[in-house]
């Protein structure tokens, strides 16, 4: 027989003439808004002992509201024994540095040896469920062929604190990268909308008129083999899927090893000491890499701060074409 968890709670003379749904979330701060809502739908919402679901009802002074909040099940991906390198871990958030050619949730072609299979591992009963699944909660993603820090929320509470920070664009992100030629200005930004590409539906696509905001801060670290590459650092303001990689190569720098958007590289023909011609070329993945991570603890309030070192395949990369 499912077990539940019963969150109650009383309306304060202040909170009175508050929206319900707003009510709620706070005064259960371990349950995320979308939890709230859907828990709502369920039916297991009752004020004063009785069932309600009038999301935008003003409550007020002294209603009693409870919530029968049934146990987290367990989620469909299988846990996997997977190493992980951990930078930080407590009871509301784990943050891990991703090494290239692991995807970070499971889908079509991906079922296991995704992040989530290791951290369902990893993490055991520390999960206290993410809308009501015991699952780590994803908040932002980088690519499979991409290195580097994620940050992933335990529980509602976290996950939804996070969010927050994602939506208003307050987090700290940069990424190293390894592009083709040197990018003049040497610093910058692109400020360009990114959609799905209507030609390939594999790519993304710099837009005119729709798609999301994109904005990438740039500045060139270093000049390298007669300024046939150079070695970026890019800021995201914001993060759409395949942002610097679409930025820079609308600029016509693409990523080494990118074989998604790169494509001939004219910079070829600058003069390369043929064993940096020889990486460069062969580079098996996108030269990319998260290096550093920053946000406020979703609980604590305490601004966080992670770097992770450049990944030994981009560091033999940059050493040969110094």
């Amino acid at each position: 027989m499912a077990t539940e968890n019963i969150f109650s709670a009383e309306v304060k003379t202040e909170d009175a003439g508050q929206r319900l749904d707003k009510w709620l979330v706070a005064a259960f701060p371990d349950l995320s808004r979308t939890r709230v809502a859907s828990l709502m739908a369920e039916g297991v919402l009752f004020k004063n002992g009785e069932a309600f679901s009038d999301a935008s009802y003003k409550v007020k002074a002294d209603e009693a509201y409870a919530l029968r909040v049934p146990e987290a099940v367990e989620s469909e991906p299988v846990p996997q024994d997977i190493k992980l390198d951990i930078l930080y871990e407590d009871e509301d958030i784990v943050v891990v540095n991703k090494p290239a050619g692991m995807v970070v949730h499971p889908g079509a072609g991906n079922y296991e040896g995704t992040l989530v299979n290791a951290l369902l591992f990893h993490c055991q009963d520390s999960l206290s469920g993410i809308g009501g699944v015991k699952r780590p909660g994803i908040v932002h993603r980088i690519d499979k062929e991409t290195s580097g820090i994620l940050v992933v929320a335990k529980n509602d509470a976290a996950h939804h604190g996070l969010a927050e920070q994602f939506e208003v664009h307050s987090i700290e992100r940069m990424y190293q990268a390894i592009v083709w030629g040197v990018l003049n200005p040497l610093s910058g930004t692109i400020n360009g909308n990114i959609a799905r590409s209507k030609l390939n539906r594999q790519k993304m696509a710099l837009v005119k008129t729709g798609g999301k905001e994109a904005i990438t801060h740039y500045k060139v670290v270093e000049s390298l083999q007669n300024r046939a590459l150079a070695l970026v650092e890019c800021n995201l303001e914001t993060g759409r899927t395949h942002q610097i990689r679409v930025h820079l190569t609308s600029l016509g720098h693409p990523l080494v090893g990118d074989k998604v958007y790169g494509g001939k590289q004219r910079y070829m023909k600058n003069v390369i000491a043929p064993e940096a011609r020889m990486l460069a070329e062969d580079f098996p993945r996108q030269a990319l890499h998260a290096a550093v991570l920053g946000f406020e603890h979703p609980k604590s309030g305490e601004l966080l701060r992670f770097e992770a070192p450049m990944p030994e395949d981009m560091q033999k990369l940059l050493a040969a074409l110094r």
